[in-house]
């Protein structure tokens, strides 16, 4: 067994002889040990029985050539590489009450929902990362505005009209216009600010009831009006109107109500993150929501007339917060201390995900004769990743995340000198610096000797305990782990259901999204791949590369990091970094129709972040990074298909249809795109030959003729961003350098972004 990853250098088996050369070989000894035996065909019992000694020894031979593997394996156990555990999936659940509430509702944090248990299939178990309150929103004030802006800092107070009544009853407002007073026109919008309160409403979904006058008329399709309903995030104004449906006032219309003086719902899930802003020279200060009303598509009609409303309230009807496919266990009980150095104990379920300090997730010891029953009384010890600076009095421990045990610090014989170089190397970088990750205080290493270690001359060898040792007879506990993992973990949208825990006046549970993440653990082939960039590089960013790889380590969500080189394109002091985002379910990814950059590539404040905290102190002091996206360019196919003449029937030309647009599809594709299919290379042109190249592919094309491409530009404006398709068609489409090449069929008919596949006798 070769690691296949491997260089192919010349080398041979430590024994490379065959079943066959084995036999051959005790055949050719027959005549000398035993001349008498003279049959020597395949039938002959002796010659059965030298072709067993021949596989007998074959098989002996198959491991023993295994040993360069065992002794590869064995360096890397030495270097202390240990194999990454699953990973676990991560959700968004949205939970909804009974009814609306005057108090706030709180979800605790950790609490237990499931999918549904099948006679097939084990209830899969998702854990809350945090404690959501599902509050009592208030709205502060009601402004209106001749024209929405891209942030929320470049609203002035002079923009602003309010609409907030003097009494602030907002049951009764009495005639009030939202948009223009005299013509409504694209780039109108209205503000609900919302009060702040001791706990946010931020992920709270909220229903607001309009109330209006019945008989007046907007002129727009009820069904599709030309609306937008956003929060600010604190970055970006995000949408929160989750579908169309939602809208129970169509638009401000009341189609369809009876009594308009009665209401009409509009459901909104808020974003995560909510934070206060306040416009400057003003008291407006709170949540912020608005509408919007955007350009009309080609479907929609405009508004003839400024929608009104008599009245508003608002209420809470849910909550949303990020769940961790896992089980938590809390307060195990792992042994008694025999006192010995090196001791070994074992959780009970595995794999360990991470552990977090702030959870309580680390272990305690009850020393002998401790009455107090309180944990907080006991003795609490800190984790490390392996036992290099730990003192005899540190009071430390490791975890194998994969196996769930847990070692305390062993006793080791070396010589002097070699503890102090092993000190000196567990706390400095190669350029010769302390590496300041903890709160310890840098040493001089010129003069530094590390604990306990003596300087008499003539010493050999001495004893020195890596760590310290529970004293014995102490009861050791793990306060809290939690356990889970694996793409179990990655299910689909709408399938966690049930709530394992009892919470008053919350009546249900459930996922809109796709759960994302989960992965199974790390194989010992994927181990060897990374060890070798793990110490060419130390976790130190200095070449490009290097930050490539540490931006994709950074996290599961990051499918490609591209560092840019170019002169024209950097700046000194600052590493600019273009990430793609992985997309939560690649494997089960429906591909006729694309994947649109807005939605499926989009760089999440959430990811900058996380990428951002895991490689603050893996860079260069002074040095900044930037991330970015890259420039997408879509690109639209029209291609004439001749087919066989037996495919020339209207069932195989469907057939045909759909294996050639999810072929281009996939093709033109950040992830999964080219003819190597590891997505499309940064930069990359795109040529018509290309895609004659990945159509003749698809069985029942016989040839084909006119390939035309079609270049999809993305244009920014102060109201929003738009797509547009050019007119005419190019043989080559060059992104730019800081380009990335992508396809995909959007529902803006206007657009057109889709394939186009014309079929010719």
């Amino acid at each position: 067994m070769d690691f296949e990853f491997l260089p192919k250098l010349p080398k041979s088996n430590l024994d490379d002889r065959t079943f066959k050369d084995l036999v051959e070989e005790c055949i050719l000894r027959i005549p000398r040990y035993c001349p008498e035996w003279t049959n020597h065909n395949p039938s002959d019992p002796g010659i059965t029985l030298i072709e067993l000694f021949a596989w007998l020894t074959d098989q002996m031979l198959l491991r023993f050539n295994q040993v360069p593997r065992r002794n590869y394996v064995a360096f890397l156990e030495l270097m202390g590489i240990r194999l990454n555990p699953p990973s676990p999936a991560t959700c968004k659940l949205t939970f909804y009450l009974s009814a609306a509430q005057t108090q706030e509702v709180p979800i605790p944090r950790f609490t237990e929902v499931a999918t549904v248990r099948t006679e097939t299939e084990e209830a899969v178990i998702f854990t809350t990362d945090k404690e959501l309150f599902i509050g009592n929103p208030q709205i502060n004030y009601l402004l209106a505005a001749n024209k929405a802006t891209d942030k929320a800092e470049t609203i002035s107070k002079e923009d602003l009209r309010s609409l907030t009544p003097d009494n602030r009853r907002w049951q009764d407002l009495g005639e009030t216009l939202l948009f223009d007073l005299d013509q409504p026109s694209p780039g109108n919008c209205f503000y609900l600010v919302f009060s702040e309160s001791e706990n946010s409403i931020a992920g709270n979904a909220i229903a607001i009831t309009f109330t209006g006058e019945p008989g007046r008329t907007t002129g727009i399709d009820p069904n599709n009006p030309p609306l937008r309903w956003q929060a600010w995030d604190g970055q970006n104004w995000v949408n929160v109107l989750r579908e169309k449906n939602d809208d129970k006032t169509k638009g401000f219309s009341f189609k369809g109500i009876a009594q308009p003086l009665e209401g009409a719902d509009v459901i909104l899930h808020l974003p995560l993150d909510l934070p206060v802003f306040n416009v400057i020279d003003t008291s407006y200060r709170g949540h912020w929501i608005r509408c919007t009303y955007i350009d009309p598509q080609e479907s929609q009609q405009h508004y003839s007339s400024s929608p009104s409303i008599v009245g508003l309230t608002v209420r809470s009807i849910g909550g949303a917060v990020k769940a961790t496919q896992c089980i938590r266990v809390e307060q195990e009980l792992l042994g008694v201390s025999n006192g010995k150095a090196g001791q070994t104990f074992e959780l009970q379920s595995k794999p360990v995900l991470k552990r977090e300090p702030s959870f309580g997730e680390h272990i305690r010891i009850k020393l002998p004769g401790e009455r107090s029953e309180n944990p907080l009384d006991w003795e609490q010890w800190q984790e490390v990743s392996d036992f290099a600076v730990s003192g005899p009095e540190d009071p430390h421990y490791t975890i194998d995340s994969q196996t769930g045990e847990i070692q305390f610090g062993p006793l080791i014989r070396e010589p002097s000198q070699l503890r102090q170089q092993i000190y000196q190397r567990g706390k400095v970088q190669p350029v010769g610096r302390i590496v300041r990750r903890d709160d310890h205080k840098a040493d001089n290493l010129a003069t530094y000797t590390p604990p306990s270690v003596s300087n008499t001359a003539g010493e050999i060898a001495l004893e020195r305990q890596y760590g310290k040792v529970p004293p014995p007879g102490s009861e050791i506990y793990m306060m809290a782990y939690r356990t889970g993992g694996g793409t179990t973990g990655n299910v689909k949208d709408s399938k966690i259901t049930v709530i394992k825990n009892s919470i008053p006046y919350v009546k249900s549970v459930i996922n809109y999204e796709d759960a994302y993440g989960g992965t199974d653990p790390e194989s010992l082939d994927e181990a060897a791949i990374r060890v070798p960039e793990l110490l060419r590089t130390r976790e130190c960013g200095v070449t490009p590369e290097d930050f490539e790889r540490i931006a994709r380590t950074a996290s599961k969500l990051v499918a490609r990091a591209h560092c840019l080189t170019k002169p024209e394109h950097t700046t000194a002091g600052i590493v600019r970094l273009l990430i793609v985002p992985q997309f939560k379910n690649l494997d089960h990814f429906d591909f006729r129709r694309g994947m649109n950059p807005d939605a499926e590539f989009a760089l999440s404040r959430e990811l900058k972040e996380e990428i951002k905290n895991y490689m603050s102190d893996r860079k260069p002091l002074g040095v900044d990074i930037n991330l970015e996206e890259p420039e997408y360019t879509g690109v639209s196919v029209r291609a004439e298909i001749i087919l066989e003449p037996q495919y020339n029937n209207p069932g195989d030309k469907e057939k045909i249809r759909d294996n050639l647009l999810v072929a281009i599809y996939r093709f033109l594709n950040p992830l999964v795109g080219g003819f190597e299919e590891k997505g499309w290379d940064l930069g990359r042109s795109v040529y018509s030959s290309d895609i004659v190249a990945v159509c003749q592919k698809i069985p029942g094309v016989r040839y084909l003729g006119r390939v035309e491409l079609f270049r999809c530009s993305k244009f920014e404006s102060e109201l929003n961003s738009k797509w547009l398709r050019e007119d005419f068609s190019e043989s080559e489409i060059e992104p730019g350098s800081l380009g990335l090449i992508c396809s995909w069929q959007d529902n803006n008919q206007q657009l057109n972004s889709g394939h186009i596949i014309e079929f010719r006798e």
